[in-house]
């Protein structure tokens, strides 16, 4: 066995949202059964959400997309977020912040007694969500400073919160 210096990783818990899986035991047998994950539409479901009919005419125009259920689901207070705040914050962050909480508890750990260093790595992308949702909501641009909806959406702060009860 070699040597150790205290600075070692395990990764010993694991989670995560995937397109017609709920956690990683899902993703798993959809993967091994071949399941399709892609959403297919159909012309009259894209008009009712808006795609112009030049868009749907256009060869290159893929109708499908990924769906993430439940993510409409948050618990902000749990999370230490007032409503507002949960609203503002790109769904991306919120997977997040579940996926950093079930892969606590998936390990095993509770972050409120252990006393040893927990780590949580994780990637983002950059947010659609603050530019196609939030920048386009006028009440929102109105009431909301620019730093708070930075801070809820760019991907530099990807951030986490601690359930103190």
């Amino acid at each position: 066995m070699g040597q150790f210096n205290g600075n070692e990783i395990a990764v010993i818990g694991m989670a995560g949202g995937f397109p017609g899986a709920a956690n990683l035991e899902e993703f798993w047998q959809n993967l091994y059964n071949g399941v399709e994950a892609v959403t297919f539409f159909t012309r009259e479901e894209l008009l009712a959400a808006g795609i112009s009919p030049a868009m749907l005419d256009d060869p290159h125009y893929v109708p499908a997309n990924v769906i993430l259920e439940g993510i409409d689901l948050f618990d902000a207070s749990f999370f230490g977020y007032s409503p507002k705040e949960a609203a503002l914050l790109d769904p991306q962050q919120r997977l997040f912040l579940e996926c950093a909480w079930e892969s606590l508890e998936h390990a095993g750990y509770n972050a409120q007694s252990y006393h040893g260093p927990i780590g949580v790595y994780a990637s983002v992308s950059s947010s659609t969500y603050l530019l196609y949702n939030l920048l386009r909501n006028q009440h929102v641009v109105e009431t909301t400073s620019m730093q708070q909806l930075l801070y809820c959406n760019e991907k530099d702060f990807l951030r986490h919160a601690y359930r103190t009860s």
